[in-house]
């Protein structure tokens, strides 16, 4: 896995320059196989299919997590992401307003798996391409 090309995706992620199809693509060229973004921590893991780890902080200011889950408000910022009116410091302020306190993107699985603060869940299957 290619931690300095890890830590410009995800930099540039989280300065709203990219897209959430440029940031699966480059991090998949990296050697990214998924990643776990933590909310109440802080920070995001990803994880190499040759079995290596990379940890990196947030360093977007992150508003308190809701305490309850809204399925319809993460898949509201899910949508947004998807249609690019809103990119990644604008999608984790609706996430953490519609509860999700974490997620992982299976990359290679070409799914996200958002949780809530009481075991709440949302999966997400990536667009289908046409």
């Amino acid at each position: 896995m290619n931690g300095t090309e890890i830590q410009e995706v995800f930099a540039e992620s989280q300065a709203g320059k990219l897209t959430f199809p440029e940031v699966v693509r480059r991090s998949l060229a990296a050697g990214v196989e998924s990643y776990f973004c933590d909310f109440a921590q802080g920070q995001e893991v990803f994880y190499g299919a040759d079995g290596s780890t990379h940890a990196a902080p947030l360093t977007l200011e992150l508003d308190p997590v809701a305490a309850d889950f809204s399925r319809e408000g993460i898949v509201g910022a899910i949508r947004g992401a998807q249609a690019d009116t809103i990119r990644y410091p604008e999608f984790v302020k609706q996430a953490t307003a519609a509860g999700v306190i974490g997620y992982w993107a299976y990359l290679t699985g070409r799914k996200v798996v958002y949780f809530g603060r009481k075991g709440e869940m949302h999966v997400e299957e990536f667009p289908r391409k046409s």
